[in-house]
């Protein structure tokens, strides 16, 4: 039986047409089971103080999100596990300047290539570190600490939250600046466990980034925060100074936090995470809570905007690592 020409051009368009139909349909019945949050740190610090109050957000608006928190490799290995995962939505990243920097910029043999293997999906929030002290350590101040430090050559040591991470770049910018290169840095799998030796005394500095914890720590004495990384002052703790404030420009160190998922998730899907992410970090009630803790959180971001934040922060920590003259493979 013969078809006519027409009616096979039909059948023709209608069978391509089906592929695309398909993934328009799985998006907009997306999600129908959890969604995996992957948080690249243990439990304890800023990226945890970020994503548990965000997952809670935005269940009215994609459902439930399921935290695990893979930590190790300064990020490394939990951005990994999302870059290899199914592009589908359901496994996605909270990464930002940590997880494009490390793989960019200090390793010959990366895990996954930052630009390529994961795709923006927006900012929630930008952190700064702080320079901190156990009380044993006699230094008020960050003058002080460098005094104390020299006078004491290859006796401190400060802990950060794993090798290439920011804090590990950042410790090292300070004791180029400071001029105290005698200072041992210990690494550790995240934040959490810097702050949880730092208060015990296990290491004298730490290089951690704030937390709403962190904080409370210093007012109630158990450690002492001697400068923050950020631009201005904190909102939560007006009394703290700024590195910068100190005589120390070069150490203005802000890291973005934000999702990313798989390359090649549909853009319907990233889309409506963004739109969630915009709704949640409007709502009052939770960049107070953020803020709080001395997070700031990122307004009416987009996968664009975030694409560029973080092209910026690689671009920003380049010439840093190369004066530095350092590898971590």
């Amino acid at each position: 039986m013969r078809v006519p020409r027409r009616e096979l051009l039909r059948l023709a368009g209608a069978a391509a047409a089906l592929p695309a139909a398909s993934r328009m349909a799985r998006a907009q019945a997306y999600p129908t089971r959890p969604v995996r949050l992957v948080v690249p740190f243990p439990p304890g610090g800023a990226f945890d103080a970020v994503g548990r109050p965000w997952a809670d957000k935005v269940k009215p608006l994609i459902d439930t999100v399921v935290i695990e928190n893979i930590g190790g490799g300064g990020s490394s290995l939990g951005a990994a596990a999302v870059a290899r995962a199914r592009p589908d939505g359901y496994t996605i990243l909270l990464g930002g300047t940590q997880t494009h920097v490390n793989e960019a910029l200090l390793k010959s043999r990366p895990l996954y290539d930052p630009v390529k293997d994961l795709d923006p999906i927006a900012g929630v929030a930008a952190n700064v570190l702080c320079v901190a002290v156990h009380p044993s350590v006699p230094a008020q101040t960050l003058r002080e600490l460098i005094a104390h430090a020299k006078a004491n050559p290859g006796k401190l040591s400060y802990g950060h939250s794993g090798v290439g991470s920011i804090q590990h770049l950042t410790g090292e910018l300070f004791k180029s600046l400071a001029g105290t290169p005698e200072i041992v840095q210990v690494p550790y799998r995240g934040t959490g466990p810097v702050i949880t030796d730092l208060v015990s005394g296990q290491i004298p500095i730490g290089l951690p980034g704030v937390t709403g914890q962190l904080l409370e720590f210093h007012r109630t004495g158990k450690t002492r925060i001697l400068a923050v990384t950020g631009p201005t002052r904190l909102t939560a703790a007006p009394d703290l100074p700024t590195a910068a404030e100190l005589g120390f420009p070069g150490m203005t160190v802000t890291g973005s936090i934000g999702l990313l998922a798989p390359a090649g998730t549909p853009p319907a899907i990233i889309e409506q995470i963004a739109q969630a992410t915009r709704t949640a970090v409007a709502e009052p009630a939770f960049r107070q809570l953020l803020v709080e803790a001395g997070i700031d959180p990122t307004p009416d971001s987009n996968p664009e905007k975030f694409r560029r934040s973080l092209a910026a922060d690689v671009a920003l920590w380049t010439p840093v690592v190369k004066a530095l003259g350092l590898r971590i493979d």
